[in-house]
């Protein structure tokens, strides 16, 4: 086999000769976010054209102008600093949450403690016993009618929203076998409802709605108290003479009646005037309400 001849060698003080072109070093593949190739990757760079130098080779990374080059990647938002990392901040902001949810429960309950207690019966220490008659003073009627009725009669209520006593008498002169005047007695105590309102309407306009009775206002006598009366005798033997005195202290009312009728088969001719009748039911109500708180 024949040998092919040798180049002989080249001075070192010679520039090296044109040779075949070199083959550019292939363009490592562009980095992208996805794990398989990708239509973003860069395309791969021609090779250069034959010629006496060798073509330099591309740098990494998008070029200028290629379209196919991959877009920049965009940086994370940045994250919050934690707890560790500002600790006095988050501790404050903690307690100032934790301090506007405690004095929201306080303001809460303070509104429910206080709107309760507005709404508490106020029934100053009053009570409604189960014998009412026992308990009340009439005893201002007792000098006019000497034989007062010795079995009066009563009644009770027990309920939440409201306790009642009520009692009847007959009042008898000497002598008298049948009732010359009659006296009823009735307390109630309000726990659920201000009666204020409807007592005002009721006893300060009971004129406006029942006619011929007259009305005035007592004072020193619970909250508000009325006086009202009639007398339709007109200095005849027939006729009728009434009087009520009406209190209302706090949640508490109170009501003391006299009535008498007058005809010509009573042997009763000369029955206590209106005047004597309002100041013996001042006397005994006051009596009986201070009773009443025992």
């Amino acid at each position: 086999m024949s040998t092919p001849p040798q180049q002989p060698a080249q001075p070192a003080d010679r520039p090296p000769q044109p040779g075949p072109p070199a083959q550019p070093p292939s363009v490592p593949p562009q980095p992208t976010a996805y794990p398989y190739p990708s239509p973003q990757s860069a395309p791969p760079v021609p090779q250069s054209p034959p010629g006496p130098f060798q073509a330099p080779a591309m740098p990494a990374g998008p070029q200028p102008g290629n379209p196919y080059a991959q877009p920049p990647q965009y940086a994370p938002p940045p994250v919050p600093p934690t707890a560790g990392g500002n600790g006095a901040a988050g501790r404050a902001v903690l307690w100032a949450v934790v301090g506007a949810v405690v004095a929201s429960a306080a303001w809460a309950a303070g509104v429910f403690l206080l709107g309760a207690a507005a709404n508490a019966a106020d029934l100053r220490g009053y009570a409604a016993p189960s014998d009412l008659c026992s308990r009340a003073d009439y005893g201002s009627f007792k000098d006019e009618y000497t034989a007062s009725d010795s079995t009066p009669t009563h009644s009770s209520l027990k309920d939440r929203a409201l306790e009642e006593s009520y009692c009847s008498a007959s009042l008898k002169k000497s002598g008298s076998s049948y009732a010359d005047a009659y006296l009823s007695i009735q307390v109630d105590l309000h726990k659920k409802t201000d009666p204020a309102p409807e007592f005002t309407a009721t006893w300060k306009n009971y004129e406006a709605s029942h006619t011929g009775y007259d009305v005035g206002a007592v004072e020193d006598i619970g909250d508000e108290a009325y006086l009202v009366t009639q007398d339709t005798t007109s200095g005849t033997s027939a006729g009728s003479r009434y009087a009520t005195l009406a209190v209302r202290d706090g949640w508490v009312t109170y009501t003391m009646s006299y009535s008498a009728y007058l005809s010509s088969y009573d042997p009763d001719k000369d029955p206590p005037k209106i005047d004597e009748i309002s100041d013996w039911l001042k006397t005994d109500t006051r009596n009986t309400l201070d009773r009443l708180k025992d």
